[in-house]
């Protein structure tokens, strides 16, 4: 028997699902990513609380130890020595749950990703002409 998939339908949705310590993490990191990005959409994509502007900007997931956050492969190595005492993979970050998230650090790299992201659909529209 398979098990049944959680499809989660809005943010809200996605961040009621965990305990309230975790929660109030998450408002926190959508609340940061909303002031940063005022004009980025909401989503889920990929299961994931996702903010998209012109294509996506970042997700960000909770796990049992830890918030993932995932600003892209170029969002990574823009930030490379910031982010080099967090464990992380190519386009991913990892902040453990039981300390404090680095907010300032996670607004210089949505804002990084805010300027590429409108660069890609500038120079896209440049091609189409």
């Amino acid at each position: 028997m398979k098990a049944q998939k959680t499809t989660f339908k809005s943010i809200d949705e996605y961040i009621v699902q965990f305990p309230l310590e975790v929660q109030e993490i998450l408002k926190k990191l959508r609340e940061v990513i909303k002031e940063t990005a005022p004009d980025a959409e909401e989503k889920i994509s990929y299961q994931m609380p996702t903010f998209v502007l012109h294509k996506n900007l970042v997700h960000f997931a909770a796990y049992k130890n830890h918030i993932g956050f995932y600003p892209t492969s170029s969002g990574i190595a823009a930030f490379k020595h910031e982010l080099s005492e967090y464990k992380g993979a190519k386009g991913s970050v990892q902040f453990q749950i039981d300390k404090p998230l680095p907010y300032e650090l996670i607004k210089q790299i949505v804002k990084f990703r805010i300027a590429e992201n409108i660069k890609q659909a500038e120079d896209k529209l440049k091609k189409k002409k």
